[in-house]
């Protein structure tokens, strides 16, 4: 078993240091967690620094992930560089800021080579975070200046995607002035009301019908379509072009109760499965023609299914709908594609080669969905920055296949009782934490930074309303009372500014 030890900041707040326990090492061709074991010491003796030893059986370099508060920013995952093993701890602070910096550089100069002009005053933040960083490795005060040199390389980073973002709209508005990209929204069960209606059409070209399992099929082999009818109906009278699902969602939440009958009974689920997903797309044979069969597949943890089950059933369930329509647009859903759920257990597949096995199989996907929903646990993803997104974004490019991403991000951090009672408001936060105003500054930065990827067909938003029954705590654009948060607005300015 490999085992590094780092030595941790005195005086840390308590929260801060909790959220260390989320720390694990990752490495690999897609860069993914491996599952670590965390041993804490107190650094009081003798007045040493606290120490953190992070052990995990793979037995090679790789790097550390570890949550931490940036200045301005907020508390966010980040990276070392890569690291070996060694007797000597390592300083946290200073390897997490010689990550950032790493990180940074051979970004700009990547985008550099590719044609990106860089400022001289983003050229000048970026010396400067290097010279911090320098003076954290060769000064007393290495921690102070690790902090400084970390959030100076945050700072640079977010410049520099925004400019990247910049000139890749520019450059792409050249040759079309408005993108094809869908920007959709994935309603409740219920007809939105003319009040609503009213300014959620104007912001998005595209909306996702809910086809909770969960809610047709609460009864085995009685089934309720009329919400689903209705639903449809009043898309199509508002020329809005549709998609629908997930059919089967693996979360206890979004299956229906008498499945769990037949748990560990492999052949009943998948028959049971894939009967659903038959009828749902032969009843709307014609009128719907993209469906997103499942979401959460690579991660799930129900039924007491294998990840060979998941794999294997995701795949059945695309052959029963090509069955029914072979000219199906089928999407497959990837929760948690940072995979973090792989640093507490042991996985034979990340959410990277889960997605590259079923595309290699020859389903000929229309579309992967990678789920962006962050601050959310335990199914959402840990905060990031925007040149995480970024990279993140480029490696699920090289499955060769268009992405959708499905975008959410709290507005409030209090309770949600018309949630997913399994998911809270957790997990870093962006800037000062979980209020509409942060949320809207949060789909302004990232949905730009995903619309502009040409590779990415389509954005949706997690959910339309916080009034109705849904998934992700808090994730609506209209609030508890049917206001419209500010997040609304910032979406159709993007919608208006660049797509059709």
């Amino acid at each position: 078993m490999g085992t590094m030890t780092f030595q941790i900041p005195a005086g840390l707040a308590a929260d801060a240091a909790g959220e260390l326990r989320r720390t694990c090492m990752a490495g690999g061709p897609d860069n993914m967690p491996w599952p670590t074991e965390l041993r804490f010491t107190s650094g009081t003796d003798g007045g040493k620094p606290p120490l953190l030893a992070v052990s995990r059986a793979v037995d090679e370099s790789g790097y550390l992930i570890v949550p931490w508060t940036i200045d301005g920013r907020g508390r966010m995952m980040g990276t070392s560089a890569t690291l070996i093993e060694r007797p000597r701890p390592y300083n946290l602070l200073v390897e997490l800021a010689r990550g950032k910096v790493n990180q940074i550089r051979c970004q700009a100069f990547d985008w550099r080579s590719g044609g990106l002009q860089l400022s001289p005053e983003l050229e000048q933040q970026i010396h400067a975070a290097s010279l911090a960083f320098a003076g954290a490795i060769t000064g007393e005060q290495a921690s102070q200046q690790a902090q400084v040199a970390l959030d100076l390389a945050y700072q640079s980073a977010e410049r520099l995607v925004r400019a990247y973002v910049r000139q890749v709209f520019q450059i792409r508005h050249q040759r079309q002035t408005k993108l094809d990209t869908t920007l959709a929204c994935r309603l409740g069960t219920a007809v939105p009301p003319p009040n609503l209606a009213s300014p959620l059409v104007p912001a998005f070209n595209s909306v996702c019908l809910p086809f909770s399992w969960n809610n047709i099929e609460n009864e085995e082999a009685t089934y309720h379509w009329d919400e689903c009818d209705a639903l449809l109906d009043w898309a199509l009278k508002q020329k809005l072009n549709v998609s629908a699902g997930p059919l089967i969602d693996f979360s206890s939440a979004q299956l229906p109760a008498w499945l769990w009958l037949w748990e560990r009974d492999v052949p009943s689920l998948a028959a049971f499965m894939c009967k659903f997903v038959e009828t749902a797309v032969r009843r709307y044979r014609g009128r719907i023609r993209r469906w997103q069969l499942t979401a959460a597949s690579n991660c799930g943890s129900v039924l007491s299914l294998s990840e060979d089950d998941l794999l294997g059933l995701t795949y059945r369930l695309a052959e029963a709908a090509r069955q029914v329509d072979p000219s199906l647009e089928l999407v497959i859903g990837i929760a948690q594609p940072w995979g973090e759920y792989m640093a507490l257990a042991d996985r034979t597949h990340s959410p990277f080669i889960f997605a590259d096995t079923l595309i290699r199989s020859g389903l000929n996907l229309a579309a992967l969905d990678v789920e962006l929903v962050m601050g959310v646990t335990p199914r959402g993803s840990y905060c990031r920055d925007l040149l995480e997104v970024s990279r993140l974004l480029d490696l699920y490019a090289l499955l060769g296949v268009h992405l959708r991403v499905t975008l959410g991000y709290p507005s409030s951090a209090h309770a949600d009782a018309d949630a997913d009672p399994e998911l809270r408001v957790e997990g870093g936060h962006w800037g000062e934490g979980f209020t509409p105003e942060v949320q809207a500054a949060w789909v302004s930065d990232v949905t730009a930074l995903v619309l502009c990827k040409p590779y990415v067909q389509s954005v949706q938003w997690a959910h339309f309303r916080d009034t109705e029954a849904h998934q992700f705590p808090h994730c609506g654009v209209f609030d508890a009372k049917d206001h419209a948060k500010p997040a609304l607005q910032k979406l159709r300015e993007l919608r208006e500014t660049h797509l059709k």
